[in-house]
């Protein structure tokens, strides 16, 4: 992969400034919690989901797609099928709720609000705000066609869910960009760029970093030789990534209230999580009972 472009002065050095709006804390994990964290980590069974669905197909000149990475939601899950969540028309059938936060992860959260509380006023501090959504992304790689391809990357995009976004950090160092873009796939100007560490907390908000750029995971480091959980037969992760965000509860929707077309699609998949999960089979059988 080609290094990533450089302005100017330092932008490493820059990002270790104070950035309104940017807060980077690199020991924010204490070793029991990453103990406890992990633990809860080698008990999960990620999903690989597909992008598109029957009711929500590839655009003309696509074809069907598998994410690059095995995934896990807490508080809602936001299936690829469905779109995800983007206000202020995509609220619908779009979060489907699901297993709350266990409770080394609820301790972090309170930490992490207390501080977001502090840091963000007026229009950038919703009403309602909580963190309430944890997107659990798994960053390695994986077996193609008998051979192991790097998948560690996340391409320009923002997270349209209102509010400050916070994530936690585990394994191997990665490198993410907020970058200035009229659309994703352009390679405008990098205007900040950090290091997340293992144990790292990024809490980022307001208009400059949730608008007026997208952001990146450039590229994952392999020199700390950190080989993470679960274990799975396809894929080798040396990072997690957990980044936590609001969507109002009311946009949050039980498997059996979506829509036909919407519970058709994900079906398959709660039925994969429910082998697995009291809660996604409790889900099936209220559905079930409608």
């Amino acid at each position: 992969m080609a290094s990533p472009p450089r302005h100017g002065r330092s932008l490493a050095h820059k990002a270790r400034q104070r950035t309104p709006g940017h807060h980077y804390n690199a020991s924010f994990l204490p070793a029991a919690e990453r103990a406890a964290i992990l633990g809860w980590l080698g008990q999960l069974h990620p999903l690989w989901e597909e992008r598109y669905s029957k009711h929500f197909p590839p655009p003309p000149g696509q074809s069907q797609r598998r994410l690059l990475r095995p995934v896990y939601w807490l508080g809602n899950w936001q299936f690829a099928c469905l779109d995800y969540y983007r206000p202020p028309k995509g609220v619908k059938n779009r979060c489907v709720k699901a297993e709350p936060f266990p409770a080394v992860l609820q301790r972090q959260v309170a930490k992490v609000e207390e501080l977001a509380r502090r840091m963000f006023r007026g229009p950038d501090m919703p009403e309602g705000w909580h963190l309430n959504t944890c997107l659990v992304n798994f960053y390695g790689s994986r077996l193609e066609d008998g051979q192991w391809v790097d998948t560690a990357r996340v391409g320009e995009h923002k997270d349209f869910e209102p509010g400050p976004v916070a994530s936690l950090s585990l394994g191997e160092r990665a490198l993410i960009q907020f970058v200035t873009s009229s659309r994703p796939g352009e390679r405008d100007e990098v205007v900040l760029e950090q290091w997340l560490d293992d144990g790292a907390l990024q809490l980022f908000g307001g208009a400059r970093w949730k608008e007026q750029t997208f952001h990146r995971v450039q590229r994952v480091d392999t020199r700390g030789g950190h080989v993470m959980p679960p274990e799975m037969p396809d894929f080798k992760t040396r990072r997690i990534n957990l980044t936590f965000r609001y969507v109002p509860d009311v946009h949050v929707t039980p498997f059996a209230q979506l829509s036909p077309e919407a519970r058709e699609d994900v079906r398959p998949y709660m039925e994969t999580l429910a082998r697995h999960s009291a809660f996604f089979r409790a889900e099936l059988e209220r559905e079930a009972r409608t």
